[in-house]
């Protein structure tokens, strides 16, 4: 993958929650390279944070495998009608819903979109997060430290509780973890300590679900180009992003796909409480 773009990057930098079409160079979501053939025909699957970075990705190589798409947003309408016409040029029902995945009746609307407009849930992919960087502790506000924790964590329990009763034996619930899990960023700590414990929930969730032919499992990336970087980051970060990895070079959404793809599968039927590194060569632990 030698024609993968390469640090130094642009310096660049955007007001969160960052949008696509702003940066330099464009993340490759697969648009021209996933090839499905089949392994999800006829799933339902909601995906938040669908609309852009990781999540897009993940919703074409999921629609060009067959399944509907729910996507779940905050506010990036403009990204999501993307998305969303990926899916549909895949031949695929593309169902958006914006709001705030921290609040617990936001989540069980959106499950409950997902029955009303897909008629189901086969997969749930929490893949949502909100970061911020900070380079002290005193400038963590409990409002910020707060807001961590509800969106990347709390709303992952408020979904997967809301929709596991109506999931059938051979669902499955794939949670993004990070790299941040067992190597965490100073300046991300409160992005990273949920990092971790979404980990710690999916081990525990994926006992938990075992009786009920439910799997649960990780994927945990390493530095992905995102509109997250560019709007998290100071631009000196951003410039040398994904510089740290064995690699040298940061990760693009359409690498992981097929990490999802493989966790959605339900030939994966005995994978479950796994967390997939997609790091760039660094070990994961």
């Amino acid at each position: 993958m030698n024609e993968r773009p390469k640090p130094p990057l642009p310096r660049q930098k955007q007001p969160m929650p960052g949008h696509t079409a702003a940066m330099q160079p464009k993340p490759d979501h697969g648009e021209h390279s996933y090839r499905g053939c089949g392994k999800l025909a006829g799933k339902k699957a909601i995906i938040t944070g669908g609309d852009s970075g990781i999540g897009r990705a993940v919703a074409l190589a999921f629609a060009r495998e067959g399944a509907d798409i729910l996507v779940a947003y905050l506010d990036e309408h403009d990204d999501a009608k993307e998305t969303q016409r990926l899916v549909e040029e895949a031949g695929r029902t593309a169902v958006l819903l914006a709001g705030d995945i921290g609040s617990p009746s936001h989540c069980r609307q959106v499950v409950d979109a997902a029955l009303d407009n897909l008629g189901g849930v086969d997969i749930l992919v929490n893949n949502a997060a909100h970061q911020a960087t900070f380079k002290s502790l005193d400038d963590i506000s409990d409002a910020e430290w707060e807001l961590t924790f509800r969106v990347n964590i709390h709303a992952m329990f408020y979904l997967t509780k809301a929709a596991v009763p109506h999931m059938k034996p051979g669902s499955a619930i794939i949670n993004t973890a990070s790299i941040n899990a067992d190597t965490p960023n100073p300046t991300l700590l409160a992005y990273a300590t949920t990092k971790g414990a979404i980990q710690n929930f999916t081990a525990g969730l994926a006992q938990l679900l075992a009786e009920k032919g439910i799997r649960a499992n990780a994927v945990a990336p390493g530095p992905i180009w995102t509109p997250l970087i560019p709007s998290t980051m100071p631009e000196d970060a951003v410039e040398k992003f994904g510089k740290q990895v064995p690699m040298k070079r940061p990760g693009q959404p359409a690498e992981l796909a097929t990490a999802y793809v493989m966790l959605a599968d339900p030939l994966s039927s005995y994978t479950s409480g796994a967390t997939i590194a997609v790091t760039g060569g660094k070990p994961f632990l």
